[in-house]
């Protein structure tokens, strides 16, 4: 049925109406209502994902447990005893970052196609298409899941206690992370389907953003940095305005937990009218000397940040979602 709205803003051409299709108007709630109840479609997808993922497999998601062990295994041996780094028990600290950043980037790189891949069904059949993307994050969340498994046998193997009481703030940083995740993915999916760039561009970006990340090195060396002069003083708040940011320093304090560490450092003194090198302890910090309420006070920041993302993605999405048919 071609109905008034569709006459209005499409002119007739040749006694027929253009092929391009215009979506129906949908409120917010609705379309939030949609996704909740399309919630066994997005279960079915994500199992749909890790079935094709290890299909043939022998040991399935075993490899997904292997690979990361083996990652950690080669950062503790290359840091510890080959390129020492000052930082003690690197690899850990590492991967303590590491498993937030794997779970983001995997996130978002898998929700960009997402759409265009399917395009076999957004042509076809009707369902919130956001489901798609979220089914992506939704894949990484469960990867994220086997690797911080990873993480917990390291630490029981190593006898390395996290900080208990630092434990709720993983929690808060991965709802924090997990709504961010979606709601840029549901944001990048939309976008993908009339420029196709964005998947790769998105590659290049994380690249970028990676290296912007206190993941493999301690946050206080780049924020020192910039308080130690005045002219780019302001950009230590920008770094700490990174949305990923305040996550990473939550699951490292947490992991993690050293704040500081004692070093041994040579100090030259005169003893007898010798110059000889006396060994001195030296207090250094490698995390964020932040308390408990001020990290907390951030991810409150990222979680209004992200449900402000994903409400912005979702009503984008619905005001392209008409035409991805033709666009596909």
């Amino acid at each position: 049925m071609i109905t008034d709205e569709l006459i209005k803003n499409n002119r007739m051409v040749d006694g027929e109406l253009p092929a391009r299709v215009v979506s129906a108007k949908t409120t917010l709630i609705k379309r939030l209502i949609g996704i909740w109840q399309a919630r066994e479609l997005l279960l079915f997808l994500i199992r749909k994902e890790l079935k094709v993922k290890y299909k043939g497999s022998i040991l399935g998601f075993l490899w997904s447990m292997l690979n990361p062990a083996i990652v950690l295994g080669v950062y503790y041996v290359v840091f510890k005893y080959f390129l020492k780094s000052a930082i003690p028990d690197f690899a850990l600290f590492l991967f303590s970052g590491l498993i937030v950043w794997n779970f983001f980037s995997a996130a978002l790189q898998g929700s960009a196609s997402s759409v265009v891949g399917a395009a076999g069904i957004v042509k076809k059949v009707s369902f919130p298409r956001e489901v798609l993307p979220l089914a992506q994050v939704g894949t990484a969340l469960f990867f994220f899941c086997l690797q911080s498994l990873v993480l917990i046998m390291f630490l029981a193997g190593f006898q390395f206690a996290p900080a208990w009481s630092y434990l709720p703030l993983v929690l808060f940083g991965l709802i924090d992370l997990v709504i961010l995740a979606a709601g840029i993915g549901i944001f990048l999916s939309a976008l993908n389907v009339s420029l196709r760039d964005i998947e790769h561009l998105i590659q290049v970006l994380l690249q970028a953003w990676f290296w912007g990340a206190p993941i493999i090195y301690s946050y206080n060396t780049v924020y020192d940095l910039f308080l130690r002069h005045p002219s780019v003083k302001w950009l230590a708040t920008v770094y700490l305005a990174d949305p990923i940011t305040p996550i990473i320093l939550a699951f490292q304090r947490a992991l993690y937990g050293h704040v500081t560490y004692v070093s041994l450092n040579p100090v030259a003194k005169v003893v007898s009218g010798h110059l000889t090198y006396v060994n001195q302890k030296v207090t250094n910090i490698v995390l964020a000397t932040y308390p408990y309420h001020f990290l907390a006070e951030l991810l409150v920041i990222v979680l209004f940040a992200a449900i402000a993302i994903f409400i912005g993605a979702v009503k984008y999405f619905g005001n392209v979602e008409g035409n991805f048919a033709e666009e596909l």
